[in-house]
């Protein structure tokens, strides 16, 4: 009926026992309960905004990576020592 994950199970546990106690007292009114635990863009214009930013993020991180490591082998060089 629901997934293992307490998010999501929780929702369908409050329906349930609020659908039970509604015809425990003979009522024919239905409650719904639904859950959206992620916020979800419908503009195609954000999309695309965040897609950018994390795409331009992620290249800046990537031309900063390989002088790090080749400055700390350069050190290692130095400093002469063996792994």
């Amino acid at each position: 009926m629901c997934s293992a994950e307490p998010i999501n199970c929780f929702p369908m546990l409050v329906n349930i026992l609020s659908n039970t106690f509604l015809k425990l007292f003979n009522s024919t009114a239905l409650i719904r309960v639904w859950s959206e635990p992620f916020y979800s863009t419908q503009s195609l214009e954000v999309k695309s905004d965040i897609f950018f930013i994390c795409l331009s993020y992620m290249l800046i991180l990537a031309a900063g990576l390989p002088p790090h490591f080749a400055v700390s082998s350069m050190e290692d060089y130095k400093v002469k020592s063996v792994h």
